[in-house]
């Protein structure tokens, strides 16, 4: 396949290794990186910086697609479905900026369609979505230890009590979305 033909998307939905796994799953989508973008701090920061809190930086994930196969309006809906957009810097019992519901775009036009997700999906919360769309501005790779972390850590006690069920609402939810098999 031609890489001209794919597009990126970067989102934050609390917990990196969530938004992953959730990801990791939806046809069209290539491949998923995590990764803390949204920061002040210079340099690289580390997974102990961002968990500090002090760097302004939220856990991210860089989503590779196929426009041609699952467009970026349908990955905001299943990222807005797969993660409560209504609290603010916090996802469960994960809580800090570093949590945040964030929609990094990469262009106006990813913008354009954020905003009319967001508008379109804010009645069928009970309370205000309160995700943040800013541009991108630098996304940083996360340590190796934090890539395809569900996929190699399942019986992790996080994985199992946050990660699994978060998984089963997808599968649910989003059934036509996702790929055949399961890697």
């Amino acid at each position: 396949m031609n890489n001209n033909s794919l597009a990126l998307a970067t989102f934050g939905g609390g917990c990196f290794w969530c938004v992953e796994a959730v990801f990791q799953e939806v046809a069209g989508v290539e491949k998923v990186i995590s990764g803390y973008s949204g920061g002040n701090a210079p340099g690289k920061p580390t997974y102990r910086e961002i968990c500090s809190g002090l760097t302004g930086h939220a856990e991210v994930v860089q989503v590779t697609f196929n426009p041609k196969l699952i467009s970026y309006q349908d990955l905001l809906v299943i990222f807005m479905t797969t993660h409560d957009p209504t609290t603010l810097n916090r996802q469960g019992a994960d809580v800090g900026t570093q949590y945040r519901s964030v929609i990094y775009y990469h262009n106006e036009a990813q913008k354009e369609v954020a905003q009319a997700v967001i508008q379109k999906m804010a009645p069928f919360y009970s309370q205000p979505i309160v995700t943040e769309i800013s541009p991108l501005s630098i996304f940083y790779e996360a340590e190796e230890e934090h890539q395809n972390y569900y996929r190699n850590n399942k019986t992790q006690g996080y994985c199992s009590a946050v990660i699994t069920p978060k998984l089963a609402k997808l599968r649910q939810a989003h059934a036509d979305k996702l790929k055949k098999t399961r890697v």
